[in-house]
């Protein structure tokens, strides 16, 4: 023992120095990448500032975007070990976007995301790869498709609702909504995406899972048994097994003859019909490559619609001239009292509940950046070229506030067919994504807006609880109100309808 504390002593003054030497070479890179960007002249040691970004995104994002504003649209910082930068400049943005390739940048979902989501994920897939996949993912959004996406949505909408209704109606008693549109929400999902592949048991086993996931993406990345990143990758890898079996029980199905009743049927079929046609299987078409793009779908649809469903009800409820124009013309066009589902012509006349749906989403965009890695070197202004190993943050938030008239003003009519502004400022609506790697199902993310927008307009008074900071942004993962929407309700029709699929 008395040995061992003497080499320990002896070599001490030595690994003190390795460490000094560690640290300054550090801070030394740090520098040396970002050059004369604006950004910390000292970062923390290992970590960097990631426990700022832990302790309050919402603050912290927007220092950045701050900084940003200062010069040429960049700022600069540094997290667990990886020096990054955010993008504010929404041409700038445009450069990452459309050089998404094996040479330039790569999409990451997540600052930490290959260790989160996989290697399954459709965000890692290039080239070729990534062509095939999209192009049998294209069944998935066909207009026969996405009405039978409608009628299932609006099923599990009602129910939901009813729900609300029967616990929370009355306007006494102040409800948070975000909890209540989360369930709504993932329920939608399973029953779109996989519904009659999963059971009561699996539907809760899957709901505590994607909790995990949920609460392990907002943590320090520590991946040792016990924290909560490390429950989130299991939580992943679980959710991918029970989406798997869900992908291989439709194929079998499908291979019968049957018609598709959800998403993965429609994915499946195509499968099956391109093999018995004596092709060989597509590429990524097995079970465990099929769960993993589906819990693509899941994160993109869970997370970014319960965000854009609680700011619609916070808009609304904020802007009530917008509130009766919408609730005109959905009453135009479909009565609840009618027990009859929305059909997928009703919901194209709604045009201007769709305009709201779309202003929705530009004003406050779920998803307010999307992180790239630069695989090189990579000049992105005559003076500053991105060092290979960065991680980039481009801005869509920032995007959604530049070129727009009246930017920072809720106006659903900036998206009329008379002002087109999704057209004159294409380029700065970025909620979707751009170029290879834009979000492949925004149809039916719009639509489940559309929907919700209109049967909680018609079927529900609301009123918010309104309290210091209540529309402040903060992040889980996605963004929302602060106070979780808290609103009061009642009921506007006499009878609650009945509606089902038959």
């Amino acid at each position: 023992m008395a040995f061992s504390v003497s080499i320990f002593a002896s070599l001490a003054p030595y690994l003190v120095s390795l460490l000094i030497l560690f640290l300054l070479i550090e801070q030394l890179s740090y520098l040396v990448k970002k050059r004369n960007l604006p950004g910390p002249l000292f970062v923390p040691p290992i970590i960097g500032n990631a426990v700022s970004l832990v302790r309050d995104p919402t603050s912290f994002w927007y220092k950045q975007s701050a900084t940003a504003g200062t010069s040429r649209g960049l700022s600069a910082n540094y997290l667990i070990g990886k020096f990054i930068i955010y993008i504010r400049d929404t041409e700038l943005s445009h450069q990452i976007f459309s050089n998404v390739g094996l040479n330039a940048f790569h999409p990451l979902g997540h600052p930490f995301g290959k260790q989160l989501f996989g290697d399954h994920s459709l965000i890692y897939l290039f080239g070729e790869d990534h062509k095939t996949v999209r192009r049998h993912l294209a069944p998935n959004f066909t207009p026969k498709a996405l009405s039978t996406y409608s009628d299932l949505q609006q099923i599990v909408m009602f129910r939901h609702l009813r729900e609300w209704e029967e616990s929370f109606s009355g306007g006494t008693k102040p409800v948070s909504m975000r909890d209540l549109v989360r369930e709504l929400n993932l329920e939608t999902s399973q029953t779109v995406f996989v519904g009659p592949y999963l059971d009561k048991e699996a539907r809760n086993r899957f709901r505590t899972d994607y909790n995990l996931f949920n609460v392990g993406s907002m943590a320090l990345p520590i991946n040792l048994p016990g924290f909560a990143f490390s429950k989130a990758r299991r939580a992943v890898m679980n959710l991918e097994e029970t989406l798997s079996v869900c992908a291989g029980k439709s194929k079998e199905r499908m291979a019968t003859g049957e018609e598709p009743k959800c998403l993965i049927d429609f994915w499946m079929h195509a499968i099956v019909t391109e093999i018995e046609s004596g092709n060989p299987p597509p590429l990524h078409s097995e079970d465990e490559a099929i769960g993993g793009l589906l819990f693509d779908f899941l994160f993109a649809a869970q997370d970014a619609s319960t965000s854009s469903l609680l700011w619609a009800v916070a808009f609304l409820e904020s802007n009530p001239e917008v509130l009766s124009k919408v609730r005109e013309e959905v009453a135009k066009i479909w009565s609840p009292e009618s027990g009859e589902l929305i059909t997928v012509d009703q919901l194209a006349e709604m045009k201007y509940t769709r305009a709201v749906a779309r202003e929705v989403v530009r004003y406050r965009p779920p998803a307010t950046m999307v992180p790239h890695i630069a695989t090189n070197d990579f000049p992105l202004t005559e003076s500053y070229t991105i060092p290979k190993g960065t991680i980039v943050f481009p801005s869509v938030f920032d995007s959604s506030f530049q070129g727009f008239t009246e930017p920072n003003r809720f106006d659903p009519d900036r998206f009329s067919e008379t002002r087109q502004e999704d057209q004159v400022f294409k380029r700065n609506y970025l909620a979707f994504g751009w170029g290879a790697h834009q979000c492949v199902g925004q149809r039916y993310a719009l639509n489940h807006l559309v929907l919700f927008i209109a049967m909680f307009s018609s079927l529900f008074d609301f009123k918010r609880l309104q309290t210091d900071g209540c529309d402040d942004i903060i992040y889980c993962p996605t963004i929302s109100p602060k106070d979780g929407c808290t609103v009061f309700l009642s009921k506007r029709v006499v009878t609650y309808p009945n509606l089902s699929l038959s």
